[in-house]
């Protein structure tokens, strides 16, 4: 198993550091799309089959007279969203199991030097690629639920008939908490290596534009009533 000292992103051209920055939106991606988990589990399903679901807040009011989060943050959509970036860290790490850096970029194996003795090694490495996603999943799905408090109590909503007036709560929370989950949780990991620091400051840069092509992506398949 290769270690983290044996492995290097190169950058020394513009060429190399695009490619990383492709292999760090790849390697986080499953994070990135746990809105769009949250939305399938939280809504279409619900919407689909006549379930119920269950609003974080409770519909609970804020002393400004707002909703904590409101109907948009329910906890079908907060763990569904951690189960779908955990479903698809398992489909990448069956899709490129042991491809390293730099001749596989950008297609690299989540769990290249993860091991048993890891934290979240919690049976075999399936279940270890899934804990992995869930987690950052999970932490992506905070940090939107983070937006959205500051956004209610400024009086903005969800949703409406333009786009946010409020485009960096929408996206900038979420990149956070991902990847400060990641550095805190998994700074052993190779979605964690030293060489990928400069591409992660760009994706965070670049997370309005990826959050709102995500988001017509899931309002083409029906997953989001609007597109952002």
């Amino acid at each position: 198993m290769s270690s983290m000292a044996d492995l290097a992103f190169p950058d020394a051209t513009a060429g190399d550091f695009a490619i990383n920055v492709l292999t760090v939106l790849i390697l986080y991606g499953p994070a990135y799309l746990a809105n769009t988990g949250a939305m399938l589990f939280g809504k279409w399903i619900p919407d689909k089959f006549g379930f119920e679901n269950h609003k974080i807040d409770g519909g609970k009011i804020h002393s400004d007279g707002n909703r904590l989060l409101g109907d948009g943050k329910s906890w079908e959509g907060l763990i569904g969203g951690g189960v779908f970036s955990g479903i698809l860290v398992m489909i990448s790490h069956y899709i490129w199991e042991g491809n390293t850096p730099s001749s596989n970029r950008p297609f690299i194996d989540p769990l290249l030097i993860s091991e048993p003795s890891d934290w979240f090694w919690i049976g075999n490495e399936w279940s270890a690629a899934f804990v992995l996603g869930f987690t950052l999943g999970l932490a992506c799905m905070l940090g939107d639920m983070a937006g959205s408090f500051v956004k209610r109590r400024q009086g903005l909503k969800r949703e409406g008939e333009v786009s946010s007036k409020a485009p960096l709560l929408d996206t900038l929370p979420f990149a956070i908490f991902i990847f400060l989950a990641a550095a805190i949780l998994f700074r052993d990991q190779i979605m964690m290596h030293s060489d990928l620091t400069p591409p992660i400051i760009a994706i965070i840069v670049l997370t309005p534009i990826i959050h709102r092509s995500f988001n017509i992506i899931g309002y083409r398949l029906g997953l989001k009533s609007v597109p952002y």
